[in-house]
Order: structure tokens, then C-alpha cells, then sequence
């Protein structure tokens, strides 16, 4: 039923009220009803009496119920008659404004059968038990709705049978009707789960989310002491925290920890902030040694690195004639370096940078002395000449191929002599001499000769031969050439 019962307590005993109850018809078994208004009589100092003594039943001398007229003129029933109380009452949820309450059917159930459940309700130091359902439920669970927040009662529950109300089942501890806690939680951005780096004078800004009901306690520390409220700002809301630094110092650098507390449970979570600057120059720097065209340098780590690791040097020259300077070497890591390829007659010099994540160092460490690239003396000491005579008689390195060719195409001989002076070459078909024909073109370059015959017919088939001739002597070689066709029709003009 979610019928809401009336602030003031009934007239009538327990007794009449079981028997109006065991009178109406039996109810829908919702398994909710409303909560009551508080009582409007004023609660008693104690609370009420032993929940394991008082009985719903009319004869049960000990029940707490209001001030009624004695009742001693109707009998009490048979205890056979009523139902015995109901088993395992326990409590199944409780929430912000509603509590839910279950419990199992009694051993006996009366020889007149049962009716339902009456739920009641007690606050705690008040002696009265006002019912939460009006008429006997069949149910063996019921909810309890529209509680106020702080309220704290105890609970009992009878079996109701058509002749009397058995004896109740009561909840040993009382209800507390409160707020849920829910656990506080940190949920930290993932780009702040690494070292979070800035750069001095840069904000630094965080805002950290977090969960938690009630509004927790929410406190920050840096490197486990107290934070300086004159250089960092914190604003806390429902949902997040927020930290904030308008110009990061080198000082603000360390572990940052969030800490979230709520009814003895807590949250952490440490955040690492890194703020970092550009390096000083290397402390000292100094010229080696000078040869060739080389200049050997060594230096010394700078003493500060910008509270983070170099990254390397990076090292320059000079020529003292134009004064320009011209990167050598990047992101070096080794303290000593040899330049090379330096330009004989000028005099140099060098200077070295530190390098970090902010960049260069805002000055160099320079070499005092000029590194002078001396002319060294040269004495030339020609040897004796021997000349060599390279004449030979012409060979063929690469012969002529016999080759196949088709009527109608072009085709080329080829193949390559060696001789010394230039060879004089000469072509023949059929050991007859081919130079000035038109229908041959001879070729001869860096030793390779070439003869193309054009649009070939099946009578230019035969042995061509390539001779070289110089005064040395002559090489000749020969080859075959076959035009392939199918008779006078396919010879082309």
C-alpha cells in the first residue's frame, strides 16, 4: 500500500487494531509504502523497550503502545490461533530516503490461516510503535519510502492472522537514515601522469578531477609539506581541484600531492612538475693542439644545466678575416672535439653552447687563442719519367655473332677491336668489299664497330667479315648472317 499514515498516533489499542486489520480485504503486494510523518507527541529520553518482549498480540502486557483504556474484558485468543513471528528479518538496502527490508514466513501460521504482514516503526527514543502499512501485506519484502535525512528508528514485523497480530520480529540495530558516501576517486589527466615540464615564468595550471559524495576534504602538498599560499593559488569544487602558479621558478619544481578524504577513506595522487630554464655555458674552454689543417679543443661542463639533463653542445668556428661564425658540430656529447678541414693560411677561433629542452645557452664559452692553420713547406721531388709505348696490332675483343634476322627489318652486326694506332676498319660480304654501298652504314666508335644493314632481303644472307688494319699489322673476324622468307614475294624494294 502507499497509502501515507496520519502524524497522530490511533485512539484505539492494539488489540482493535488487529481486529480492523484481520477485517479488511487483503492488499495488493506492492512491496512499498510511504514513510510516516514524525509523531506529534515528543519523544521519550530512553528507547523503547526490549525489542524481544513485546508482542502485537492484545495479551501481551509489555507491548509499547499509547495510553489506552484497559482491555481487560476481552479475552486474549488461543496462542494457537495467532501466527508465531516471522524469521530472518533482515535489512536489504538503505538508502538517502527509503530503506528495504526483508524477512521469512513464521514457523506456524495459525490454525485460521494467515492474513499478511504489519511493518512498524519506532523512533529511536521514542516508545511508540506507529505501523508503516495500514492493512496486513502478503509480502515478504517491503520498502519504506520518503525518509528524511538523519532520521534513526527501528524496525519490526508481525504476522497477522483474522483472530490477532502474532508476536513481531525486530531488528536488533537501529536504522540511520544518511547521506551514501560514495568512495573518493582521483581520475588524473594522462598527459600529467608523466613529469609535467614548464618553463621559468610560464603559468603552470592544473586541474584535477575527482569523485566523492558527500563534497570530501580535498588537500594538496608539495614535496610532503604544506603548499605557499603567496605562490600557489588553489580553488576546489564539487568535481575537481584546480592548482595554479602565474610564473613558474625553478623553486616550484617537485612532487605535488592531491589528497582526498571522505568518512575515513582517502584518494592520493602525486603529481611531478619539473620547471626548467636554458643552461649556462661551458665553464672553461681551451685550445689543445694545432697541425695540418686540425685543431684539437676541450672545455668543461657548464654549472648549471637549466635543472634538467644537456641535451649536448654545439660547437662553431670563426676565420679571423671575416668574423662569421659556422656551426661544426650539433648535439655533441663528449667534452673534447677535433675540427677538420680547415683552410691553410687563416686563423680561427671557437666557441661552445650548452643545450637543454629550452634551447641554447644564452652565451659560449670562447677559446682565447686563434688556432693559426700554418702553410707548410713543400719541396717538390718529380721522379724520372719513363714513357711507355702502347702500340699493338688490332684484336678483336668481341667477335661477330652470327646472327637471324627477318625481311623488311633493319638489322646490326656488331663486335669490338683493340689496337694501337687507331685501327683503319673495313666490312665485306662474301670476302667482297661492301664500303660505299648505300644499303650498308659502318659505324666505328671508341673501338666498337657497327654495320647496319637496312631493310634486309634474302640475298643479303651470307659471311660478313670485319677487318682492322694499322701499320702494326691486321685481325679480321667473320660471322653469318641468314635472312629467313618465303620466296621473291616478300623481299621489300
Amino acid at each position: 500500500m502507499t497509502e501515507k499514515a496520519t502524524s497522530e498516533a490511533p485512539d484505539c489499542g492494539p488489540e482493535e487494531s488487529a481486529s480492523e486489520s484481520a477485517k479488511a480485504p487483503a492488499t495488493e503486494p506492492t512491496g512499498e509504502v510511504a514513510a510516516l510523518e514524525p509523531a506529534g507527541e515528543e519523544r521519550a529520553p530512553t528507547p523503547p523497550p526490549e525489542p524481544a518482549s513485546q508482542a502485537l498480540a492484545p495479551a501481551a502486557p509489555t507491548a509499547p503502545t499509547a495510553p489506552t483504556a484497559p482491555q481487560a474484558t476481552k479475552p486474549a485468543p488461543p496462542s494457537e490461533d495467532v501466527p508465531s513471528a516471522p524469521l530472518l528479518l533482515a535489512l536489504e538496502d538503505v538508502s538517502d530516503s527509503s530503506v528495504t527490508v526483508s524477512w521469512e514466513p513464521p514457523e506456524s501460521l495459525g490454525r485460521l490461516g494467515l492474513q499478511g504482514y504489519v511493518l512498524e516503526l519506532c523512533q529511536e527514543g521514542a516508545s511508540e510503535w506507529v505501523p508503516v502499512n495500514a492493512r496486513p501485506l502478503m509480502v515478504t519484502q517491503l520498502t519504506v519510502r520518503n525518509l528524511a535525512l538523519g532520521d534513526k528508528f527501528f524496525l519490526r514485523v508481525a504476522a497477522v492472522s483474522s483472530v490477532g497480530t502474532g508476536p513481531p520480529a525486530v531488528l536488533e540495530q537501529p536504522v540511520h537514515i544518511q547521506k551514501l558516501i560514495e568512495a573518493p576517486k582521483i581520475r588524473v589527466p594522462r598527459h600529467l601522469r608523466q613529469t609535467y615540464i614548464r618553463q621559468v615564468g610560464e603559468p603552470v595550471n592544473l586541474q584535477i578531477p575527482f569523485q566523492g559524495s558527500p563534497k570530501p576534504q580535498v588537500s594538496w602538498t608539495h614535496n610532503g609539506h604544506a603548499l605557499d599560499s603567496q605562490r600557489v593559488n588553489v580553488r576546489t569544487g564539487d568535481q575537481d581541484s584546480i592548482l595554479f602558479i602565474r610564473s613558474a621558478q625553478r623553486s616550484d619544481s617537485g612532487c605535488y600531492e592531491l589528497t582526498v578524504r571522505l568518512e575515513g577513506l582517502e584518494a592520493k595522487a602525486a603529481i611531478d612538475i619539473l620547471v626548467i630554464e636554458k643552461p649556462g655555458p661551458p665553464s672553461s674552454i681551451r685550445l689543445l693542439d694545432v697541425w695540418g689543417c686540425n685543431a684539437a679543443l676541450e672545455w668543461t661542463p657548464p654549472q648549471d644545466t637549466g635543472n634538467t639533463e644537456l641535451l649536448g653542445y654545439t660547437v662553431q668556428k670563426a676565420d679571423k678575416k671575416t668574423g662569421q661564425w659556422f656551426t661544426v658540430l650539433e648535439r655533441y656529447h663528449p667534452t673534447t672535439c677535433t675540427i677538420s678541414d680547415l683552410i691553410v693560411g687563416n686563423a680561427y677561433s671557437f666557441r661552445v653552447f650548452s643545450e637543454n629542452q629550452c634551447g641554447l645557452s644564452t652565451s659560449a664559452a670562447t677559446t682565447k687563442e686563434l688556432a693559426r692553420i700554418q702553410k707548410a713547406d713543400i719541396v717538390a721531388k718529380p721522379k724520372g719519367f719513363v714513357e711507355r709505348d702502347f702500340s699493338e696490332a688490332p684484336s678483336f675483343t668481341q667477335p661477330l655473332a652470327d646472327h637471324t634476322s627477318t625481311p623488311g627489318y633493319s638489322t646490326q652486326l656488331f663486335c669490338s677491336v683493340r689496337a694501337s694506332p687507331k685501327p683503319k676498319i673495313i666490312w665485306m660480304k662474301n670476302k667482297m668489299n661492301i664500303q660505299g654501298d648505300p644499303k650498308y652504314r659502318a659505324l666505328s666508335e671508341q673501338g666498337v664497330c657497327t654495320l647496319e644493314i637496312r631493310k634486309p632481303s634474302p640475298f643479303d644472307s651470307g659471311v660478313y667479315t670485319c677487318k682492322a688494319v694499322n701499320v702494326l699489322g691486321e685481325a679480321s673476324v667473320d660471322c653469318r648472317l641468314e635472312v629467313k622468307g618465303k620466296g621473291m614475294g616478300n623481299v621489300l624494294p
